[in-house]
């Protein structure tokens, strides 16, 4: 019945409904019973998703999206429901606090949003040390007295789904301890199933607003955080990946304190990797822990194909051990990803076509990841510039590029993005989220968007090499393509080191500028005495 109304009606019939109920749910004594707090959980966010809905149905009506009173509301209304979500997020706790930290990272999104659930990270609030004892007993069936010399009760760190504590082993083995919360992942189904229901009671309202793909990865995500043996895997795997590399430090696990709920690992000592004022204290180059950092996860993309796919800056630690004065320490491998060989090969491929500025090759690969209809704006995404730039890759754009690209953004629509989103193959979101969570570690670290260009493309060439993906068999058809593929290779390498030459040529010209000036200065202050 309510169906047949109009819009306006339907969304005050539905406001309503959803406020009177949490009204109520809200003034009901509730238990601490899971049930109990579900519904509770469930009617604040069907509540607050009610609310959002009709304020953005009611400010922008009857407005043209084109007009600047339009984009002047639709700020304001971003920024009003964004502060709503905090504050739903911030009371619902567990994996509301978990879904604002993920929509937090991802670009894609209305930046008043980023801004204000950005406050969700490291605010967590650990759980009593008598509910962790009792899923450390039931786990590994002895008093943790029992198998460890001493065992710090007040965790070190604290996340939505557990938290972990510093310990020491029999054989005075350091250890650092994750333990999961209880009954964490009932609480998930019943949140995720909610979410679900409102991303498309969303979209019901507004059919250019489609978020059930960002619930989808989100509950991806939580559901291989939460397997803590598999996360134990994870480890090893990306240590035996690294296993020749001197930089990078993946703590070793110990197989007979892990289980699905409690993961035991070796203790690192470290600071977080965005930490300016330690590595300036410890006399290590911000710029240089930059560039090792987006190497370390260049080689994840591009040539083993196994991703890290959260790489906050508490999760990356520095420390001063290890060659050339320090190493990067890769914590909490839950979110790991195991890339589609051809998607690993054709992602190569598209940052080899970004460097070249090869708009064929652009098209070709948008059309094989399913987004062909929005090619041009994969340049923009990656590197900064337009499919039809004139300027040099790392170069900002020219005026008459800045308003073309203004007049090609002016004319998307939200359909065109939730359209964009949903076409993506999944392999796709979770380096568009890796690589935002770099981009921001690398632009703390004070390293230039040369860096990180650079390095792709560096990377990007190793993964397509000839040693890497060999051309079996002897047969004319092979040896052309061996032969293609070196040439190919070669010329990106060539492109590779032009750039790093022009960029090692700017960074000499700065540094002579510097000098003159000193010396100039100098000159002068003589000149007076």
């Amino acid at each position: 019945m309510v169906s047949k109304f109009p819009a306006k009606a339907t969304a005050a019939f539905c406001l309503i409904t959803a406020g009177c109920f949490t009204s109520q749910a809200n003034l009901l004594p509730f238990s601490d019973s899971p049930v109990s707090q579900g519904i509770l959980r469930s009617s604040r966010a069907i509540c607050t998703v009610a609310i959002t809905v009709a304020d953005y149905k009611y400010s922008l009506y009857g407005l043209p999206n084109d007009c600047d009173e339009y984009r002047r509301l639709l700020s304001e209304v971003h920024l009003r429901s964004a502060k709503r979500l905090l504050k739903l997020c911030e009371i619902n706790k567990g994996f509301y606090v978990k879904a604002g930290q993920f929509v937090s990272s991802l670009c894609q999104i209305p930046k008043e949003y980023l801004l204000t659930l950005s406050s969700l990270q490291d605010q967590v609030v650990p759980y009593d040390f008598k509910v962790i004892k009792e899923v450390l007993v039931s786990n590994l069936g002895q008093d943790p007295s029992e198998l460890f010399t001493w065992f710090n009760e007040q965790p070190i760190a604290a996340a939505s789904i557990a938290q972990v504590h510093h310990a020491m082993l029999k054989d005075h083995q350091e250890v650092a301890i994750k333990v999961q919360y209880p009954g964490i992942e009932k609480k998930m189904k019943l949140d995720t199933r909610i979410m679900y229901s409102l991303s498309e009671f969303v979209a019901w309202f507004f059919p250019e607003f489609r978020f059930r793909w960002l619930v989808s990865e989100f509950t991806e995500a939580i559901s291989l955080e939460l397997d803590f043996v598999q996360e134990a895997r994870n480890f090893e795997t990306m240590s035996n990946n690294f296993r020749n590399n001197k930089v990078v430090r993946i703590p070793h696990i110990f197989w007979d304190l892990t289980t699905n709920q409690v993961l035991t690992m070796q203790f690192c000592h470290g600071h977080k990797v965005d930490d300016v004022v330690f590595l300036k204290g410890m006399k290590i180059n911000p710029e240089k822990v930059a560039k090792k950092l987006l190497e370390v996860f260049a080689e994840m993309i591009f040539v083993h194909g196994f991703l890290h796919g959260d790489p906050h800056p508490g999760n990356i630690l520095v420390s001063i051990e290890g060659q050339g004065g320090f190493s990067l320490v890769l914590l909490d491998h839950g979110i790991c990803k195991k890339l589609d060989e051809v998607f690993r090969l054709e992602y190569c491929q598209l940052w080899k076509a970004l460097i070249l500025l090869d708009s064929r090759k652009i098209q070709h690969l948008a059309e094989r990841f399913g987004v062909g209809k929005y090619y041009r704006y994969l340049p923009i995404i990656f590197s900064g510039r337009t499919i039809d730039s004139k300027s040099g890759i790392g170069k900002g754009m020219l005026v008459e590029e800045q308003k073309k690209l203004k007049q090609h953004l002016k004319a998307l629509k939200m359909e065109d993005i939730s359209s964009f989103m949903e076409s993506l193959p999944s392999n796709f979101l979770i380096i568009l989220r890796t690589d935002e969570l770099l981009r921001s570690t690398v632009s703390k670290l004070g390293a230039s968007k040369w860096v990180r260009l650079l390095t792709y493309g560096k990377y990007a060439s190793l993964g397509l090499s000839p040693k890497s993906n060999p051309c079996s068999g002897l047969t004319s058809f092979a040896l052309y393509t061996r032969l293609i593929g070196n040439i190919e290779y070669i010329l990106l390498r060539l492109t590779i080191g032009v750039m790093n030459l022009v960029l090692w040529m700017e960074k000499l010209k700065r540094c002579l500028n510097k000098f003159y000036g000193k010396m100039s200065a100098a000159g002068k202050e003589a000149i007076s005495r």
